[in-house]
């Protein structure tokens, strides 16, 4: 995909037609699961059938060994973020979020994941401002409005 299909995408995202926005965010999920190939795929698709079945420990290491082997596949960054959010490690979720948007900068759901880390550590001004900037890329996403008007409400 080119660049003047990636920011196609990017400005389908802030379209006032809903079935647009979907078309878009599907289609950037599509490219960030498939960046290394169906190869990268399908580790992404194993580790998610790892924590499905319980084995989180084996999801991590597999996670961690994709990182390691290709530091620029932001989705398996992500992935083990939400990986260490569910198991409320958001220190580590914060950081793998950090690495996805250093590699992704419009990468929405590494920019809510990081919202919704800062807001688990009870840091609502970063949640805030982390929702804030999902919301540039993806301005109609009522979860994060939702989660800016709650952390606010915290801040009072």
């Amino acid at each position: 995909m080119d660049d003047s299909t990636l920011e196609v995408l990017l400005q389908s995202l802030k379209q006032a037609d809903e079935y647009q926005r979907e078309l878009a965010t599907a289609a950037l999920w599509q490219r960030w699961f498939y960046q290394k190939g169906e190869g990268g795929n399908q580790r992404l698709q194993d580790a998610q059938a790892l924590v499905d079945s319980g084995q989180m420990d084996a999801a991590e290491d597999l996670l961690s060994t994709l990182v390691g082997e290709l530091p620029d596949f932001a989705e398996a960054w992500n992935r083990r973020a939400v990986l260490y959010f569910v198991q409320k490690r958001y220190a580590e979720a914060l950081a793998d979020c950090e690495q996805v948007i250093e590699l992704v900068p419009y990468h929405f759901g590494a920019l809510h994941g990081l919202g919704l880390c800062y807001a688990a550590l009870g840091q609502y001004e970063e949640a805030i401002q982390s929702f804030r900037r999902a919301l540039v890329v993806q301005p109609y996403a009522l979860v994060n409005q939702r989660l800016i008007l709650e952390c606010t409400a915290q801040l009072s």
